[in-house]
C-alpha cells in the first residue's frame, strides 16, 4: 500500500475541517483511458506534475497505472523521485531539465529521464548521465513559438547531426509545447506543427510528442507518438470544449458555520457591500488561504472584465450567488431563495464539481481549472472514492 500523500497527510479529519474534497478516481481511470483512446495510434502518458494537479500523487499515480498509463511526466526532479517510489516500474519524464551536477546524480539513482531544455542541460547530462559506459535515456525539448523552455530549431538540427556522430546522448522522446491549442483556429498551432514535424525527421529513432491535453482535439499531426493529457484528466475541459467531454474528479465542498437574517441596507463582508433585499446569508468556512481565490467574489471587487458577476455555490439542488468579497477562512453565500429553513449549520455547500463545473468558477474568478486545483489547501478534509478505495 502506497504513502499517504503529504496533503492527505496533514489533512483534518472530517469533524474538524471547514470544507471537504471528494475525488473520484473511477472517472480520472475513465478519463484517461477516453483520453487515450482520443490519442490513437499515439500513445496517452499522464501529467501528473504539482502533486497530480493537487490531487494527490500517490492515488492519482495508481489509478493511472491500472488504468494502463506507463509514462508519466512531472515538473520537477523531487516530484519524480516521489512518483518513482509509488510506480518503480514507470518511465518517468521531468520537464524543467538539470540544475548542474549535484542534480545529475538524483536523476540517475531515481532513474528519472530529464527533458534537456539548454545548452547547460546538455552539457551537464553529456557529462554526468552515463551508466557505466552507456549513457542514459533523455528527451530534447525544442522550443518551437513559446518562448518558455527548449533548445531553438537550429541547435536541435546541430545536436542531431552531433549526436549522430558521439552518441552522447541517448534521446527516447523529442518534444515541444503547444502556445494556443484552447484556440484551436489560433494560426499558431499550426505554425508550431509545421516547425514541429520539420524537425522530427532529424531524429528517426526517437519518438515525439507535441500534444497536450487541448492538443489531443486538434487531431492528426498534433498527436505524433505520444501525447501529454494533464488538466483533462482531472475534469477540466480540455480547449474550453463545450459541453465538456470529461468527468469531474474533484468535488469542492464548504461546511457552512452560520446562518445569518440580514435585512435590505445592510452590508457585508469587508468593502460593506449593501444587500438590496432581506436576506439569509449562509457564512461557509472557506476562504482564499483554502485557494477558494479573493477573486472570485461577487459585488464589491471591481476585478474582471470578462465576467462581471462573481461565483456561485450549489445546495439543495439551486445555485446559491457568493455575497460580497470572498475573506481568508470564510466566504458568504445567498441562500434566501431557498426558503427561512433550508440551510443548517454543518450543512455542505458545493464550490466545484459535478454541479458546479471548474470551468464555470475559474472563469468567474479570472482564472483557469488548473490555478484552482493547484491552489487547494491542507485544510479539507481529503476523501477518494472508486478506483478500488470505496
Amino acid at each position: 500500500m502506497p504513502h499517504l500523500s503529504e496533503t492527505k497527510r496533514t489533512a483534518p479529519p472530517p469533524h474538524l475541517a471547514g470544507g471537504r474534497l471528494t475525488i473520484d478516481l473511477s472517472a480520472l481511470a475513465e478519463n484517461y483511458r477516453f483520453l487515450a483512446k482520443r490519442s490513437q495510434p499515439a500513445q496517452a502518458a499522464g501529467v501528473v506534475k504539482a502533486d497530480a494537479y493537487g490531487v494527490g500523487i500517490e492515488a492519482v499515480a495508481d489509478t493511472l497505472w491500472a488504468a494502463g498509463c506507463r509514462r508519466f511526466f512531472v515538473a520537477l526532479p523531487h516530484e519524480g523521485a516521489a512518483l518513482r517510489a509509488v510506480l518503480p516500474d514507470a518511465e518517468i519524464f521531468v520537464f524543467n531539465g538539470l540544475f548542474g551536477e549535484e542534480a545529475a546524480a538524483t536523476y540517475r539513482n531515481a532513474r528519472l529521464i530529464p527533458v534537456l531544455n539548454s545548452q547547460s542541460d546538455l552539457a551537464t547530462w553529456e557529462a554526468h548521465g552515463w551508466d557505466g559506459e552507456r549513457p542514459r535515456p533523455c528527451a530534447i525539448h525544442v522550443d518551437t513559438g513559446m518562448n518558455r523552455l527548449g533548445l531553438t530549431p537550429e541547435r536541435a538540427r546541430s545536436l542531431a547531426e552531433e549526436n549522430a556522430l558521439t552518441g552522447a546522448l541517448t534521446p527516447l522522446l523529442i518534444i515541444s509545447h503547444l502556445a494556443c491549442a484552447d484556440k484551436p483556429e489560433h494560426p499558431m498551432n499550426r505554425k508550431q506543427s509545421e516547425s514541429f514535424q520539420s524537425l522530427r525527421r532529424f531524429f528517426p529513432e526517437t519518438e515525439s510528442s507535441l500534444a497536450n491535453s487541448a492538443g489531443i482535439f486538434l487531431g492528426g499531426d498534433f498527436l505524433c507518438d505520444l501525447t501529454r493529457p494533464g488538466i483533462a484528466l482531472f475534469g477540466g475541459a480540455p480547449g474550453g470544449l463545450a459541453p465538456n467531454p470529461m468527468r469531474p474528479v474533484v468535488t469542492v465542498e464548504t461546511r457552512v458555520a452560520q446562518i445569518r437574517h440580514l435585512a435590505a441596507g445592510e452590508t457585508v463582508s469587508y468593502g460593506a457591500t449593501p444587500l438590496s433585499r432581506d436576506t439569509i446569508v449562509a457564512v461557509s468556512s472557506t476562504g482564499y488561504a483554502d485557494g477558494y481565490h479573493r477573486a472570485a467574489s461577487g459585488a464589491g471587487v471591481p476585478l474582471r472584465s470578462a465576467r462581471a458577476e462573481g461565483a456561485a455555490g450549489f445546495i439543495k439542488g439551486r445555485n446559491v450567488p457568493l455575497l460580497g468579497r470572498v475573506t481568508m477562512d470564510l466566504t458568504l453565500f445567498d441562500v434566501t431563495d431557498l426558503g427561512a429553513d433550508a440551510v443548517s449549520v454543518g450543512d455542505y455547500i458545493e464550490l466545484f464539481g459535478p454541479n458546479m463545473p471548474i470551468d464555470t468558477v475559474a472563469e468567474a474568478a479570472g482564472t483557469i481549472a488548473y490555478e484552482l486545483l493547484t491552489s487547494l489547501g491542507p485544510r479539507f478534509h481529503r476523501e477518494y472514492i472508486g478506483g478500488g478505495r470505496e
